[in-house]
């Protein structure tokens, strides 16, 4: 790449789904060239390469040898039995995959250059987000490759990390408390206040402020409610609220002991 600029490369996105779009799409908007899309279902692929300006296949054996890095998005499951195949033929290319809780060596034996590019963040297709504030986390198996990601990165977000695949899969772990569970919370809510005849929107105040407060405080410091004092009239009253939900009445038993045994240590 002596004497081009990062932008020039030849990229290849192989899946099409969330985080493939929005990092294609991102990508393509600070002039990056991506020149082909691969996902299993023609839509997906057609409408990511329609947007980037690139070609698109739903055939692995199509894909273009030609490119210089390729980015793999797709299931973990799938990756795994296609990984054979989706390099087939392109094995002195640059590949990295956008995974938080596959290790780096899975490429190790299919290709000669490799790596990471994780950018830690919830992605949807149907809402686009700020990248300049992303946390990308790289990692390659060679310095040259790591600094090529780390250039990659850093044209589109302020903050960029190199992370062991051991490190990557711990933040992946925290990520899924983080967003995953915190999302479900939100779905369980969702549900107890469609019964009661109340619209989720009153929550939003409720939830900004939650999050903006862990800016300033530590989480441990910022827990309310009344698992923090352990009230139990007020427990027992959740608790006898939701006889009709067993599932529901296990977890806020659990989480709220839990809530308890943190704040009480």
């Amino acid at each position: 790449m002596a004497g081009r600029s990062i932008e020039d490369m030849s990229i290849v996105f192989i899946g099409a789904g969330n985080l493939a779009t929005n990092l294609a799409k991102a990508l393509y908007r600070k002039g990056f060239r991506i020149v082909q899309v691969y996902s299993r279902t023609k839509e997906s692929a057609q409408e990511l390469a329609q947007t980037v300006e690139a070609a698109y296949t739903t055939e692995l054996q199509t894909v273009t040898k030609e490119a210089q890095l390729y980015i793999v998005s797709l299931k973990d499951a799938a990756f795994v039995e296609l990984l054979p195949q989706i390099v087939s033929g392109k094995e002195n290319a640059l590949w990295v995959h956008t995974a938080g809780s596959i290790p780096m060596n899975i490429w190790q034996g299919h290709v000669v250059r490799y790596g990471v590019l994780y950018p830690m963040q919830t992605f949807s297709k149907q809402r686009e987000v700020d990248f300049g504030q992303i946390p990308f986390f790289v990692e390659s198996n060679s310095e040259e490759d790591m600094q090529l990601l780390k250039d990659i990165a850093s044209a589109l977000s302020e903050k960029v990390y190199e992370a062991s695949s051991e490190q990557r899969k711990s933040l992946h772990l925290a990520a899924v408390f983080t967003c995953n569970f915190t999302n479900h919370m939100y779905v369980l809510a969702t549900e107890l206040l469609k019964k009661y005849g109340l619209p989720f929107e009153a929550m939003l105040p409720l939830i900004d402020e939650t999050a903006r407060k862990v800016h300033e405080l530590e989480p441990l410091v910022a827990q309310t409610g009344p698992a923090v004092r352990y009230d139990k009239n007020v427990i027992n009253e959740h608790l006898r609220m939701l006889a009709d939900e067993p599932q529901m009445q296990e977890l806020y038993r659990e989480i709220s002991e839990n809530i308890h045994r943190l704040v009480t240590k």
